[in-house]
């Protein structure tokens, strides 16, 4: 982002809007999200999902062993990360040591099969957590990418109207807090 020139031209710092949310109680909120969901999943996979999964014919029965595979894996990095930026919060780490250390976390490419005759052959139950573990994980992505993208490609206040007004506001309260 380019730095903004107050009236007695001092520059200031751009509003970076990812830090700000990392460090919130909504940050907070998705932790306990990603951690209950995790607990969730184990307790179905252990529980009735094995119950479901004895009644299924063998296409789906495989489909299941797929996708809970695929679920369990896509959770164990979305929990990574979110102990990696806790971490960072709490002040146990440094970002750029997180930085380094999430790039052993893999949460852009964990895929599933939503579609098709063997999802559609799924336990309900299965399908569900699945499917909240992929909004998870596209609003992990999306504070990833927001917060560990090259500096070059921030947003560019002149084309983004909310990040122009949250830096006049910035300039404008800042400093009085």
């Amino acid at each position: 982002m380019t730095e903004k020139k107050t009236e007695n031209t001092q520059p200031v710092a751009p509003v970076q809007l990812a830090n700000v949310l990392v460090s919130s109680d909504n940050f907070q909120a998705l932790f306990q999200e990603g951690m209950a969901l995790v607990e969730e999943t184990a307790l179905y996979l252990d529980g009735d999902g094995r119950s479901e999964a004895k009644h299924l014919q063998r296409p789906a029965s495989l489909a299941y062993a797929t996708e809970s595979m695929r679920l369990t894996t896509r959770l164990m990095q979305l929990a990574s990360w979110l102990l990696l930026q806790r971490a960072v919060n709490e002040g146990e780490m440094s970002k750029e040591q997180a930085g380094s250390e999430k790039n052993k976390v893999r949460v852009e490419k964990l895929s599933s099969a939503t579609g098709g005759t063997a999802w559609n052959d799924l336990p309900d139950g299965l399908k569900e957590l699945i499917s909240r573990s992929i909004r998870l994980q596209e609003r992990v992505v999306h504070l990833d990418q927001m917060l560990y993208r090259p500096t070059g490609e921030a947003d560019n206040a002149e084309d983004n109207p909310v990040a122009a007004q949250l830096n006049q506001l910035h300039a404008a309260f800042g400093g009085l807090g």
